[in-house]
């Protein structure tokens, strides 16, 4: 996804043009941004940890409950009293609406956080944010963001590295044979293949389907028959991955376009002004020189 570094939104609000063109910008994205819904119920059960005796301390399994989940509107507004500062419309138009959907994860029934999630998400909120004017900035909205959920944000962080770093030392056929290896990212495979398979819950979502795609990406192997001997030995249904896939790529898609828009549009208003600016310099210039010259006279 190409990134948009240079894009500045200081001037972004000054004006009624530059208001319409953040909005629009930002609109145009979310009209994209509908098929990235998560179809998911809030169906709630009890709240607990636990750390899987056979595993890496690591692999998290958190289950939610009906008394203690709070509301879409109280996750919402958790993070926006972590993060205080103003997010341009075109990333926080999304960023909202993942928001809300993961929120409809978190507290789902069957949800358990593994490693892949983890890294499934990382990689979409850091295409979504890839351009965004400050990188302080958008690690504190990374914080206050899983924080809101009620999850560590390190941890997901952390999970997320660790799993890339792995899939960067594989091949296309070690890959697939983490069953049959042991290692800590081999545990937590098979701990997801486990619970995938009927032996405990899972949760399939369109991060789970990301991360798997980041693995397959950071190991050379996005041939599709290495996917489906990826997806069958962790008991997931390839054609949900296939087409959670394509609405990913779909979406990085829409992002770019949206921010390539709003950069012209910015860009373009900076060479105005600057236009307006020389302008000015040159007319106050014949007029100090108007001036000199009736002094002389």
């Amino acid at each position: 996804m190409a990134a948009v570094s240079s894009l500045s939104f200081s001037a972004i609000g000054q004006t009624s043009g530059d208001r319409k063109a953040n909005v629009s910008s930002a609109r145009y994205l979310a009209s994209n941004f509908e098929g990235f819904r998560f179809r998911t119920s809030l169906l709630y059960q009890s709240i607990g940890v636990r750390v899987s005796s056979a595993m890496s301390a690591s692999v998290v399994h958190c289950m939610s409950t009906a008394t203690d989940a709070p509301t879409v509107a109280e996750t919402k507004s958790n993070f926006l009293k972590a993060y205080k500062r103003p997010i341009p419309s075109v990333y926080n138009t999304v960023l909202q609406e993942v928001l809300v959907q993961q929120h409809l994860m978190r507290y789902k029934r069957t949800y358990r956080y593994d490693a892949v999630f983890a890294l499934g998400f990382v990689t979409v909120y850091d295409q979504l944010m890839e351009g965004y004017p400050s990188d302080e900035d958008r690690n504190a909205i990374f914080q206050a963001y899983i924080k809101a959920l009620k999850e560590d944000p390190e941890q997901y962080r952390i999970d997320a590295r660790k799993l890339e770093e792995w899939a960067r030392a594989q091949t296309s056929s070690s890959l697939v044979e983490f069953p049959s290896r042991d290692g800590e990212v081999e545990a937590i495979l098979k701990d997801i293949a486990e619970r995938a398979g009927g032996k405990g819950s899972f949760s399939y979502s369109r991060f789970f389907a990301v991360g798997l795609f980041r693995l397959l990406e950071l190991a050379n192997a996005t041939e599709p028959t290495v996917l489906e001997k990826l997806c069958a030995a962790l008991n997931i249904n390839k054609r949900s991955v296939d087409r959670d896939l394509d609405v990913y790529r779909n979406l990085l898609s829409k992002l770019v376009q949206a921010k390539e828009l709003l950069k012209e549009y910015v860009d373009r208003e900076k060479k105005k002004r600057e236009e307006r600016s020389e302008s000015q310099k040159a007319n106050e210039a014949v007029k100090k020189c108007l001036g000199e010259y009736q002094c002389i006279s």
